[in-house]
């Protein structure tokens, strides 16, 4: 501005920059003056001139004149010149005012005006200040009005906003709205729109600059310029020039130039500041209350409304839209101090909201697009101290508006809509507006009615209703509405993010939020961090956690139901709100409810009052107790008594209803009436007067002499005052009595087609179909007066409490309140409208959904969401697919890869979308599809492969003849893929067409993106990963279990997923694996072998793949890798799928064999089963694998966990089995002969704890470790694995089995210490003879001969193993002992005379080195074996009692005897003959065994009688004895022999020699005892070995002259001689005396041999005997010879001596 520049050198008016401005200005007002009009002024001037030419240059440093109201100008001359500018700035001279006002603007801007503005008092004794005086005059330039110069009006605005503007010059208090007023009088009256303009935009910059030092609290504050854009609206259409506009913003940036710029500070004569916020006091300084002065006058000034004549002054309206813009422009800027300040507060909701109140009546537009601004500024920035205001003007405002959906008013519901969507980006308003209204009792729900209306609003107008839209404005509603829901849920889930600290989240669509959503978020952000610091430090306010707010929303939801309950039927409504403890049970407590309850309907109300039955009449009594009429008159009681219900139509309730409220008011007013009956009477006179006056249907009106006609006697017999009832008349008729409205009225529903579109119709029945509670566009004043009333009822009570949630938990509150309406709205738009931007928002909508109740694990309504984008695919019905169901798989793949931790079992309807796009892209480029590969067998499908590839050309003739692409013409249910039509419709080439297009929109999406999420599967979490898994695995089923169209897709994609996570550690892998694993195993059983078969191949990559890592020790998951092999080979029934398992495994083990740990057990595991197959060609490959894995990798076997080693033996046992190879068989064997041989080599020693250590004890600490666990691991396995060959049923198996066993132990028994030899003893050994040695001791073995006869090689091999290592296995001596003993109790032959030569062999070879004790043990398992023989004559005995042998057998053949009554008694004879000769065989093997019992005993003693001591012979002697004493026994059963000698006459067959048993056992008894006392004569004198031999020799004669029947010589005998005659002995009884001859002369040899004394000693016994051997008869003369010698040689001498 030139004014503001210093003049150039010599320009009048000295050096002070104050002189020459004001100098200047001076020049040109004489330069514009008329001297005849002007005189004054032209004098005035020059006489300013004057003295400031005449006035001294003050230095920067000088004092100036505090006097002087122009700093660095003396008092004078400044006077002067203030004076001379008051002179020309007059209105009517523009042209002289101008420079005057250009100088003052100068003067203002530079600082060179000090001062108070002070209002003119006329009663003041001291004139005003020179500035203010300037003030006023420069405000008379406009005081006129209209029809002013424009340039003049240009230059006051100008100085107005200077006076504002210059920190050096107060402008307050009254001053101040003037100078507002001044400007808005320009704006209003002014001719030019510039000027009006340009005066908008200098009340705005004016108010900028006054509330900037609100917040600052100081005068000198930094004040951004208002933008001319800011402030156009509606109205100033006619100032959309865009000259006029860009001057106005020339303008107002020269009046502020520099205003950015720091400003040296200036002491300002401000009042004191007492403080920023209020105090206890409430004390502000001057410039916050001009502020909030200010703020209230333009409140006022918007709250102007025309008079009855021109209610619709356009002028007014102008000045009102600007007051309002003015208001929102105040609020739009208002900082932290108005949010902490009671004062500014109160000013906003005593002033603003009574401007917002009173304005909402208006129709005018512009005027409710300001009200929906200024509202949503106080919703984003002063919703924590206006919860009530809000609570109130938010569906008085707004949702009256937004629930009109038939006869709304277009540009009002798209503002209204504006604001919505304005609102909803700010995440934290919505989850404040939930939780302070929807949770709040005593609140509207605000969030669940915005979600309702908008609802109501995407479904469009109900078919068949009347509506003022045209379908374009509805379409644009419905597109509008579906925008704010999408807009909802994605602040939900940004606020959600936020709290969560989630990773960036962007929509599937990839559209990022634009500069202005950011900014709006941005500043809703911190004004809801504001909103924290208030909360915090105020007493209405409370962070509170999500669980109290679950409590509230659940008990607001509960008395809501109750309502809804009491609204249909209201007993059961009280009756559910009782129960439910909402209210109390006494009629008191239901009385209040029904009073202050909102949303109660009236006419139900009435009805329940007026009801007849006890509970509800004392509940209308105590209802109408509670209300008090005292003063009011008859009149004024029942209008008051009525506004709370509406009056039933039934007379009787009606009746019962009146007669209580008459009782009431007489008791209230007991001087109104004469009785309560007058009261009742006249109540239904006015109730009836009020129908009749104010019904239409009523024609002839009631007249005032009717009424008290009517009414005469009521009284008690006499007339109420006629003025009483003319004035009660003329009230009724005048003033009708409005009963209370229904809070709900029935809305039309959507048509049932729109219901059951996609399903939903469970889904728009949650949505609450409750209408506005106002339907006007305009708030009537009945409402308008109501809310007053509330404001007035409040002021001064404690405001209600606003919360703050930060816990992300709220949002499952939100979700399930809100979830229903939004994917109704979401899906019927969807599905109905294929307009981009529509559907666009209804997929982000439905994005958002999933992501929040993803996060929220919402799994009902996340699953409800996500099938709903997975149905819009329309992938089950590609014939129909358009670019919205493009844009659908769109979403679920952006939901699959940002939410894929989140999902959980929805997985599945992800990968089935996946699945099934894989399958039509396929189709689209006529690949022949997986069921072509997989219903023929593997060589068919590879020529069909190669023949594919020459027909891909023509992908319309492929289309034609493929089912698949038929099928998928024909379309199915998004459930499942059969068509709907029957298989043998026909599909037209112009359906083909028509589908392979479809499928061309496909293309937007590649397959890459569809690998991208499995790809990047390996960001999925834990928990994710595992059910991606599984959904994907269950997906795979379903695709393999198709009999139509059976596909591998998920099945190659999981091999992927297996891979890419393979790397996981190993808990979650496991988690991955077990399910991998019982997927392959359920897929490897299908009755499809080509897919059983690519399932193996699969596996056995992924196997491959696996392999590839190290295992350390003792882990086990190799195993648990390999298990769907082992299972599949076990269970599979197709040799196909067996023998490829076998190749697989034989293929990963010979190529990673030295990757295996635990997996050997599996891949034994698979080869055992492989040993059983019944396919000759994989039993032979599994067995040239394990004889490979064993020659070749046995070391890896052995190194790995301790029970591969045992499966491996596992394995070659069930090779044993093998129904194939007998040479296999009999090879396993040998191979376990091999293990044994590499595991000595590689010195696996078994020493037992406390042993000796091994040669090798200097070995490594790893071997050592191997040595002290060797037995248990390794060794023991095998030897188990033998020794359970042992008792396979084939003879070779088990002898080879026996052979290798102790083979092994022979030639490696020296590697083992004496504790394993005992285990081995105990484990292996010892059972091999359990079914023998089980044998009750009084039973004879029933062991089978195969049994016995493989026993009876192990006992050999026993007892050679046991003379080998004898020195380490010496403590099983005795069972050993017993053992081989056992045997000879065995009733075979060969095996108990095996068990007679084993113990020969034993002591043979032990012998030498056996202890006097474990001789002793030895000798008595012997003695006791023996003895136990002796029970078979015993059982001979009792079997030939029972039969009788016929004498001759001749009678058998004579078959004319054959009788049928003999029948039996023959065969019985043939039985008795078959137990004769089954006797005799047994009694001549059982002889023959004690025969070389007898010959091993002389055996032992000739060899070992040096290390025989006394009680070992004796136990000889004493078997021999006993043997000798039972052939006695034998041979004198006369009968039996009888029996025997028929029979075996009969069957031809020798008899038993028993009597030849008997004289050999005699025999061999003396012989012993004869060498004893030859080899041994101390040990015999010891034993008195002689008086055996003597008493075994009368023992024998004896028995000799019995059988010779020859009784024993007595003295009668000898006294009468003659009376025995000799009777000749039977041929019979002569052969066994021959036979018994010989052993008679041993005995007579021995008597003849004995010494002369010894023989004197014994000859009284034994002569008798010698006697009677002479009397007898003799079959021999040898014996008479032996006896003859006797007498002559022995007993001669004696007697001549």
């Amino acid at each position: 501005m030139s004014s503001s520049e210093p003049d150039a050198e010599g320009a009048p008016g000295g050096a002070s920059q104050a002189a020459r401005v004001l100098a200047r200005a001076l020049d040109k007002v004489i330069k514009h003056s008329s001297w005849r009009r002007h005189a004054a002024l032209v004098a005035a001037s020059k006489s300013a001139l004057d003295l400031l030419s005449s006035a001294p240059a003050s230095g920067p440093d000088e004092p100036s004149d505090s006097a002087s109201p122009v700093p660095g100008l003396p008092a004078p001359a400044a006077d002067a010149a203030l004076g001379a500018l008051l002179l020309a700035l007059d209105p009517g001279s523009p042209k002289v005012a101008e420079p005057a006002l250009e100088c003052v603007a100068g003067l203002l801007s530079l600082r060179l005006l000090h001062g108070d503005v002070d209002a003119a008092d006329p009663s003041a004794s001291s004139p005003p200040s020179p500035v203010s005086r300037l003030f006023a005059a420069v405000l008379s330039c406009v005081s006129l009005g209209g029809g002013g110069d424009d340039a003049l009006e240009l230059a006051v605005l100008r100085v107005l906003v200077a006076f504002a503007r210059c920190p050096a010059v107060s402008v307050s208090g009254e001053c101040l709205g003037q100078v507002v007023k001044a400007c808005y009088n320009v704006y209003l009256g002014s001719a030019s729109g510039g000027n009006q303009l340009c005066a908008k935009l200098a009340i705005a910059q004016v108010l900028a600059i006054v509330f900037a030092r609100v917040e600052a609290d100081a005068m000198d504050v930094r004040v951004r310029t208002v933008s001319a854009a800011d402030m156009m609206d509606l109205s100033d259409r006619s100032l959309n020039d865009s000259s006029v506009v860009q001057a106005a913003q020339a303008f107002i940036n020269e009046a502020m130039e520099g205003s950015d710029l720091p400003e040296e500070a200036t002491p300002v004569d401000a009042a004191p500041i007492e403080g920023e916020g209020s105090g206890e006091d409430g004390g502000m300084s001057k410039i916050r209350e001009d502020g909030l002065a200010l703020f209230k006058n333009i409140c006022k000034l918007s709250m102007k409304f025309g008079t009855p004549d021109s209610p619709d002054d356009p002028m007014l309206l102008r000045g009102k839209v600007l007051s309002l813009e003015l208001v929102r422009m105040v609020v739009d800027n208002a900082g932290p101090f108005w949010k902490t300040n009671e004062k500014y507060l109160e000013a906003v909701k005593q002033y603003l909201c009574l401007s917002l109140l009173k304005n909402s009546a208006l129709s005018a537009m512009s005027v409710f697009q300001l009200l929906c601004s200024i509202f949503m500024s106080l919703i984003s920035r002063f919703r924590s101290g206006l919860k009530e205001e809000i609570g109130m003007f938010f569906p008085m405002l707004i949702l009256r508006v937004l629930e009109n959906v038939l006869q709304p008013s277009f540009l009002q519901k798209m503002t209204v809509l504006n604001f919505l969507e304005k609102i909803c980006k700010e995440p934290q308003v919505i989850i404040d507006i939930f939780v302070n209204f929807d949770c709040d009792v005593d609140a509207p729900n605000i969030f669940e009615r915005i979600v309702n209306g908008l609802l109501k609003t995407a479904l469009g107008v109900p078919a068949g209703s009347t509506t003022t839209l045209t379908v374009a404005q509805d379409q644009t509603f419905r597109i509008e509405s579906v925008k704010c829901l999408a807009t909802i849920m994605k602040s939900m889930s940004a606020w959600m993010d936020q709290q969560l600290r989630i990773g960036e989240f962007s929509p599937g669509s990839s559209e990022n939020l634009n500069s202005m959503d950011n900014q709006n978020i941005h500043n809703g952000e911190e004004g809801s961090g504001m909103d924290y610091e208030l909360q915090l430090d105020t007493s209405n306010s409370d962070v509170t956690d999500s669980s109290s707010l679950e409590q509230r929303r659940a008990y607001k939801m509960e008395l809501q139901k109750g309502i809804a309950l009491f609204n249909k039927k209201p007993s059961k409504g009280i009756d559910f709100l009782m129960r439910s403890k909402k209210i109390g049970q006494s009629p008191e407590h239901v009385a209040s409810f029904l009073r202050n309850t909102a949303g109660l309907n009236a006419t139900m109300v009435g009805d329940y009052l007026g009801e007849r039955d006890d509970f509800p009449l004392k509940v209308m009594h105590a209802y109408v107790d509670a209300l008090n009429f005292e003063g009011m008159d008859f009149g004024q009681a029942i209008r008051f008594f009525l506004q709370g219900f509406r009056l039933p139509g039934e007379a009787q309730k009606i009746d019962r209803i009146m007669e209580k409220f008459a009782q009431c008011y007489c008791k209230c007013n007991p001087n109104a009436f004469t009785s309560a009956d007058t009261a009742y009477v006249l109540a239904y006179s006015v109730i009836l007067l009020n129908t009749d006056a104010h019904n239409p249907m009523v024609k002839n009106k009631m007249s005032k002499a009717d009424f008290m006609r009517n009414n005469r006697g009521i009284d008690d017999g006499k007339d109420l005052p006629e003025d009483y009832l003319s004035a009660l008349y003329d009230q009724i008729v005048n003033n009708e009595i409005k009963m209370s409205a229904d809070s709900s009225v029935a809305q039309t529903k959507q048509s049932n087609s729109v219901s059951r579109l996609l399903g939903l119709d469970n889904i728009i029945n949650f949505v609450n179909w409750r209408p506005a509670e106002d339907k006007a566009v305009g708030a009537n004043d009945l409402l308008i007066k109501h809310i007053q009333e509330r404001f007035k009822a409040k002021r001064g009570k404690l405001e209600s409490t606003f919360y703050v949630v930060s816990d992300a938990t709220i949002l499952r509150f939100m979700m399930e309140s809100c979830w229903a309406p939004m994917m109704a709205a979401f899906s019927v738009l969807l599905d109905q409208c294929d307009d981009k931007a529509a559907t666009s928002q209804c997929l982000k909508g439905l994005r958002f959904s999933v992501h929040i109740t993803s996060v929220m694990c919402m799994q009902t309504q996340r699953d409800a969401f996500l099938t709903s984008i997975a149905k819009f695919t329309s992938l089950h019905s590609a014939a129909d697919m358009k670019q919205k169901n493009v844009d659908a798989m769109k979403a679920i793949i952006s939901i699959a890869i940002e939410d894929g931790n989140y999902l959980q079992e929805a997985w599945e309807h992800v990968l089935t979308c996946l699945s099934r796009f894989e399958h039509l892209h396929l189709l689209g480029e006529g690949v022949p599809t997986d069921a072509s590969f997989l219903t023929v067998s593997l060589i068919e499908s590879e020529d069909k492969t190669q023949k594919s590839t020459s027909v891909l050309s023509s992908k319309k003739t492929n289309a034609l003849q493929n089912p698949a692409v038929m099928a998928a013409v024909r379309g199915g249910t998004y459930d499942s893929t059969v068509a709907k039509a029957s298989v043998s419709a026909l599909v037209t080439p112009e359906q083909i067409n028509n589908f392979l297009s479809n499928i061309n929109l496909l293309d937007q999406i590649g397959i890459v993106e569809l690998n991208h999420i499995f790809a990047h599967s390996q960001r999925l979490n834990s928990d994710a990963i595992v059910a991606f898994v599984k959904a994907l695995c269950k997906v795979s089923m379903t695709e393999l279990q198709s009999p139509m169209d059976p596909r591998i897709f998920c099945l190659t994609k999981i091999v992927e997923i297996a891979h890419y996570n393979m790397n996981r550690i190993r808990l979650v892998w496991s988690r991955i694996w077990k399910v991998l694993s019982d997927f392959f195993v359920s897929v490897g059983l299908l009755e499809n072998l080509s897919v059983s078969i690519f399932v193996m191949d699969s596996l056995r990559q992924l196997a491959m793949k696996f392999l590839e890592r190290e295992e350390l020790a003792n882990y086990n998951f190799q195993n648990e890798f390999l298990r769907p092999f082992v299972v599949v080979m076990q269970r599979s029934n197709a040799p196909e799928v067996r023998e490829l398992i076998v190749r697989c495994v034989s293929q990963m083990v010979l190529s990673r064999v030295h990757n295996i740990k635990s997996g050997w057990k599996g891949v034994f595991m698979v080869f055992t089963s492989a040993a059983a197959d019944d396919t000759r060609s994989t039993v032979l490959l599994a067995f040239e694998t394990v004889e490979k894995i064993i020659r070749d990798y046995f070391h890896h076997i052995t190194e790995t966990e301790t029970t591969t080693f045992t499966d491996c033996v596992t394995c070659l046992i069930a090779f044993t089995s093998s129904q194939f190879n007998s040479d296999a068989n009999l090879n396993a064997i040998a191979f376990l002969r091999f293990c044994a041989v590499k595991l000595a080599e590689e010195g696996f020693v078994c020493q037992g704890r406390g042993a000796e250590q091994p040669r090798n004890s200097d070995m490594s600490g790893g071997n050592a470790t191997v040595h002290k666990d060797g037995f248990v691991s390794l060794w023991m396995p095998l030897l188990a694995g033998l020794a359970k060959l042992t008792t396979d049923p084939r003879m070779t198996i088990k002898k080879s089995a026996v052979g290798v066993l102790f083979d092994i132990l022979k030639d490696h028994g020296h590697l083992f210490s004496q504790t394993i030899w005992i285990d081995i003893f105990e484990r292996i050994v010892y059972p091999l003879f359990d079914s023998e040695m089980s044998a009750p001791n009084d039973q004879i073995s029933t062991s089978n001969l195969p049994d016995l006869e493989t026993q009876t090689l192990a006992m050999k091999c026993l007892v050679g193993l046991f003379v080998n290592f004898f020195d380490v296995v010496r403590p099983e001596l005795a069972r050993t002992a017993s053992i081989v003993t056992n045997f000879v109790r065995s009733p075979y032959k060969h095996c108990a005379t095996t068990g007679v030569s084993a113990i020969i062999h034993l002591t043979e070879g032990v012998g030498n080195k056996l202890s006097e004790v474990e001789w002793k043990e030895i000798l008595v398992c012997f003695k006791v074996s023996v003895k136990h023989t002796f029970v078979i004559f015993s059982k001979i005995l009792r079997m030939m009692q029972d039969i009788e042998i016929p004498d001759r057998l001749d009678s058998y053949s004579e078959t004319e005897q054959y009788l049928d009554h003999e029948m039996y008694s023959n065969d019985e004879e043939e039985a008795n003959m078959e137990t004769a000769s089954y006797a005799i065989v047994k009694l001549k093997n059982h002889m023959a065994l004690l025969l070389v019992v007898i010959q091993s005993i002389s055996k032992l003693y000739e060899e070992h009688r040096k290390y025989l001591r006394a009680e070992h012979m004796s136990i000889l002697l004493e078997m021999v004895s006993d043997i000798a004493a039972y052939s006695s026994e034998m041979s004198s059963e006369s009968s039996l022999q009888m029996k025997f000698h028929k029979a075996c006459s009969l069957l031809e067959v020798s008899e038993p020699a028993v009597v030849h048993f008997e004289n050999e056992s005699y025999q061999s008894y003396l012989k012993l005892l004869q060498a004893l006392q030859h080899d041994c004569p101390s040990l015999s004198e010891e034993m008195d070995i002689e008086s055996q031999v003597l008493n075994t020799c009368e023992k024998i004669l004896q028995t000799y002259l019995k059988c010779a029947r020859h009784e024993p010589c007595n003295e009668s005998s000898h006294r009468n001689p003659s009376l025995n005659c000799a009777v000749p002995l039977s041929a019979t009884k002569k052969e066994e005396l021959a036979a018994r001859t010989l052993l008679v002369l041993q005995v007579m040899k021995l008597l003849g041999d004995l010494e002369r004394d010894s023989f004197g000693r014994i000859l009284p016994s034994f002569f008798p005997l010698l006697v009677d051997l002479i009397r007898c008869e003799h079959s021999s003369g040898e014996v008479q010879l032996a006896l003859y010698n006797i007498f002559q040689s022995v007993i001669g001498p004696m007697i001549r001596v």
